[in-house]
């Protein structure tokens, strides 16, 4: 299991949302839209915000990154990295190598 988020993209968050060292963004699946070539039938939707069951977690500049329990699922079969690219937030989803 690899959850990254690169310093570049927790100083995104910083910015653009103005977040300050403590605080907490969660990372869940919704079941619309879809992610290409990841899973068709779900989309990742972001809240700020601290919750008691996380599962997965990152700390990157002082930004807490996670996803709770009913979501780490994820994790069993993805890879994700979290990045910036052309001044927008990327967010590659890699299969785990069996």
């Amino acid at each position: 299991m690899a959850f990254i988020v690169t310093k570049e993209a927790a100083n995104w968050y910083k910015e653009e949302m103005d977040l300050e060292q403590g605080d907490y963004v969660q990372y869940y699946l919704q079941i619309y839209g879809g992610i290409p070539t990841s899973l068709p039938n779900y989309s990742l939707g972001m809240s700020v915000g601290e919750s008691e069951d996380i599962a997965v977690k990152v700390e990157v500049a002082g930004i807490t990154f996670y996803f709770k329990e009913d979501n780490a699922w994820l994790f069993n079969e993805y890879d994700l990295t979290v990045d910036v690219e052309k001044d927008d937030l990327s967010f590659e989803f890699s299969e785990k190598e069996a």
